[in-house]
């Protein structure tokens, strides 16, 4: 293991009902013969995250059944986080993981959508080799645009998690501090679409 794997924790962020998609958990849409959920814990652990937490709101009793998890439960280092007020928004679950990382020794948190399947483990771990330290703010970009994955030094936890509200997660923390964040550019390896309609579903395969 090397120095920033030991030190940066995965943030799966997988809470979300699918509210325009007809109530359908995000987590458990199908992409390459397997839930969404498996396959974006694969890609935090292909690109060099050690220990991985995956926040679960809607369903999540389903989804630990019917998603092949193992690797989140056998493997040491990696946490199930279940968010009982995940339809509050993203914000919810954003606090609920960064508290979950809390006392494990983790010195940033390499956050990641379970709905953004064209950001693959080459773009995760442009922003993870970004990594410095505690005081630590990256944000892969697409054409200079920042977008996700985020990696977020522990030393930003607090003030991220005072102002995730709704689903803005940690917008209004990042423009605040806009001059900080180092950005990873990552499009020419990703396309950070998100599957939130009907018509997004065709991005799955």
């Amino acid at each position: 293991m090397t120095h920033t794997e030991d030190e940066v924790a995965g943030l799966l962020l997988a809470a979300g009902g699918g509210r325009r998609l007809g109530g359908r958990p995000k987590a458990l849409l199908t992409h390459r013969g397997r839930p969404l959920v498996e396959h974006a814990v694969e890609v935090l652990r292909t690109a060099g995250c050690a220990r991985v937490h995956v926040v679960l709101g809607a369903a999540a009793d389903t989804v630990r059944e019917r998603a092949r998890l193992d690797g989140c439960v056998l493997v040491d280092g990696c946490v199930l986080v279940d968010n009982p007020r995940w339809e509050l928004g993203m914000g919810s679950s954003l606090r609920a993981g960064l508290g979950s990382l809390a006392g494990t020794g983790a010195r940033a948190a390499l956050v990641s959508l379970v709905d953004q399947p064209g950001i693959g483990a080459e773009a995760v771990a442009r922003v993870l080799a970004a990594y410095e330290d505690e005081s630590s703010l990256v944000a892969a970009a697409y054409g200079g645009v920042r977008g996700h994955p985020v990696l977020f030094g522990a030393a930003h936890w607090a003030g991220i998690a005072s102002s995730a509200t709704g689903d803005r997660g940690a917008r209004a923390y990042l423009k605040a501090h806009d001059d900080s964040v180092r950005l990873a550019e990552c499009g020419d390896v990703a396309s950070p679409y998100d599957i939130d309609t009907p018509e997004d579903l065709a991005h799955l395969e």
